[in-house]
């Protein structure tokens, strides 16, 4: 069977159908659990059974659709970030419904769920994959603080059990690289080597709320001053270790009391670092805490950091990627290249159960996790069609 058997204008009247669950303006709202996720994901189920697969949710409320023998599994996700971009996972998901249709029985599907991380860093595929207990993701917190434990109640009457991995003989996923290279290069696809790794934890500076017209400045224990201090010695302290992959960023920062005439007593922040050497990762993560010892003192704030979370770097399995390249170079002769992936992918999870590969196509302007985030539709084709001549080829 070819890819000469898709339908590329049903895969995209699907992909835009998707885009209307959450729909603002040219972006989607859909964060995990909220309602247009659940009514996308129920759209997604019909989709599937009409494609002969049957859908099956499991306690986490990813959606599988599942042939009734062995098969390759084909998805990424369907939530978003809280103002996200259209095909940011989307663009997976509906890509291994066609070719589900096109290549009938050996091909499942799925969206995993809260990839975006609303409580975590890839959520659903976490605790499908073992690396995260069911019991302690329950008790993670949104930063509303509403617990996963109370998010999953609005799916627990379609959860069924967790789907057996054994019945996979591998995972593909198809997404846009949310980057500039291929769009900065003129190339229609990018063959992914590796995932880089990730570590994610909050960190809380306390000091003293006061007053800030009669608190003098040297006198002052201010929690936001001491975060602001901490960002600036952080980019001079890294410098001499990271490499011009490596990013860090302070991405989510709450503010105590955040009023005008009140010197801050807490400030709470997230701390985010990704690079593709694992022994960088833990050499950053030791620059960190050093830095923020250094500036509690200085400051004279008390500096609490949680549990740290993250994923360690994951390369690609040898054989699938080489399936891969193989089909980019078949159907975009010359116009693909290798790459890392600096995002984070549920196949990071996935690669502990079974081989995966990912493939990538362009962001216009390397622009995603923004309203602004698109890709052109030809590109969107090349992709699929790739991935078809993959499965056709031997990807099994």
């Amino acid at each position: 069977m070819s890819s000469a058997q898709l339908d590329t204008d049903r895969f995209l009247a699907d992909l835009h159908a998707l885009r209307r669950f959450g729909a603002q303006g040219t972006g989607v709202v859909r964060p995990a659990y909220s309602e247009a996720d659940r009514a996308a994901r129920a759209w997604l189920a019909e989709r599937m059974q009409e494609a002969g697969l049957s859908p099956h949710y499991d306690p986490m409320g990813n959606l599988f659709g599942l042939t009734s023998g062995p098969s390759l599994l084909v998805g990424s996700h369907s939530d978003t970030q809280p103002t996200g971009g259209w095909l940011d996972g989307a663009l997976g998901v509906i890509a291994g419904l066609e070719l589900a249709r096109a290549f009938p029985g050996q091909v499942s599907v799925v969206s995993f769920q809260d990839e975006e991380g609303r409580f975590g860093a890839l959520t659903g595929s976490s605790v499908w994959s073992g690396a995260l207990d069911l019991a302690k993701a329950d008790a993670l917190a949104d930063h509303d603080g509403v617990t996963l434990a109370e998010a999953r109640q609005a799916i627990a009457d379609r959860a069924g059990s967790f789907v057996d991995p054994a019945r996979f003989t591998g995972f593909l996923e198809l997404h846009i690289e949310q980057g500039p290279s291929l769009d900065a290069s003129g190339r229609t696809l990018g063959v992914v080597t590796d995932i880089v790794g990730i570590r994610d934890r909050t960190i809380t500076l306390k000091g003293q709320q006061n007053h800030a017209g009669t608190t003098p400045m040297t006198l002052r224990k201010d929690a936001f001053q001491a975060l602001s201090t901490f960002n600036i010695l952080l980019n001079e302290h890294l410098r001499n270790i990271v490499t011009p992959q490596s990013v860090w960023t302070i991405g989510h920062v709450q503010i105590s009391p955040n009023a005008s005439s009140i010197v801050p007593g807490e400030v709470r922040f997230s701390m985010q670092w990704r690079d593709g050497n694992l022994h960088r990762l833990g050499r950053m993560e030791q620059v960190i805490s050093e830095t923020l010892d250094q500036v509690a003192q200085q400051q004279r704030v008390a500096a609490q950091q949680s549990p740290l979370i993250g994923i360690d770097p994951t390369p690609m399995d040898p054989a699938l990627r080489r399936r891969l390249e193989n089909a980019a170079e078949a159907i975009a002769p010359g116009g693909w290249q290798p790459m890392t992936s600096g995002a984070l992918h549920d196949a990071s999870n996935v690669a502990r159960l079974m081989p995966v590969a990912m493939l990538f196509v362009p962001s216009i302007d390397g622009i995603s996790h923004a309203f602004e985030e698109d890709t052109r539709e030809d590109d969107l084709t090349v992709g699929l069609r790739t991935l078809a001549h993959a499965v056709a080829h031997g990807v099994r």
